[in-house]
């Protein structure tokens, strides 16, 4: 009787262990159709919305990509299981691969069509397309040098309460390339007339750039603090 007893414990036991693992396995079997159809899933979001929602989407890939490799463990038979997971990660590094790419297109597209503010200034100041990068003034000789001088300064004047420190700085470091250039200009030549005209225009200039680029600074302090 003990051993009759003592066999349908053991059967139960038995039959209990089964039980348990086969519904640990049949929730490990979920866990990897959860992963695939969630990669299947992305395959029906818009290039745009991938891209926008990205990061949210690659957090929600790992979740469930490492849910399906645990589950894996947890299955009788894992081949197909892990055939299954593998293809869906292929296609998930694919479209991966897909986004990253048109990332960095329009990354390189948002630049390239991005306004360039120092060309910008320069244009504002010089005329447009006069002056580059290289700060080339050849084109500046004794017969426009004043009218250069001119345009430049009563632009500065025009526009001083909207520069900014640094834009200061780049507006100075073109005035000392342009006097460089009246040095050279001199020697071929300028008028009197007009050397007088430029040396009002810096005398103009001189205590603008001072006060504004000081302001400009104290601004910018003020605002930091706030």
């Amino acid at each position: 009787m003990k051993n009759t007893k003592l066999a349908l414990g053991l059967a139960v036991i038995a039959i209990g262990f089964t039980s348990c693992k086969d519904e640990k396995a049949e929730q490990a079997s979920k866990k990897v159709d959860t992963y695939v159809m969630y990669v299947d899933s992305l395959g029906n979001v818009t290039a745009e919305d991938a891209r926008e929602n990205w990061e949210g989407i690659e957090a929600s890939y790992q979740l469930r990509s490492a849910e399906a490799e645990a589950a894996i463990a947890d299955m009788k038979d894992n081949a197909e299981a892990q055939a299954r997971l593998d293809a869906s990660r292929a296609k998930y590094e694919a479209l991966k691969a897909k986004i990253e790419a048109e990332n960095a297109a329009a990354q390189v597209a948002a630049t390239a069509t991005a306004p360039n503010t120092k060309q910008q200034m320069r244009n504002a100041l010089f005329g447009e397309g006069k002056m580059g990068e290289d700060m080339n003034f050849s084109w500046v000789n004794a017969a426009n040098i004043h009218n250069v001088y001119q345009q430049f300064v009563h632009t500065v004047e025009d526009n001083k309460d909207k520069y900014s420190r640094e834009d200061w700085d780049e507006i100075k470091l073109m005035y000392e390339a342009l006097d460089s250039r009246k040095n050279t200009v001199e020697k071929e030549g300028l008028s009197s007339e007009d050397n007088r005209k430029i040396a009002g225009l810096k005398a103009k200039f001189a205590p603008m750039y001072t006060l504004n680029r000081m302001g400009a600074k104290s601004g910018e302090m003020k605002r930091a603090k706030e």
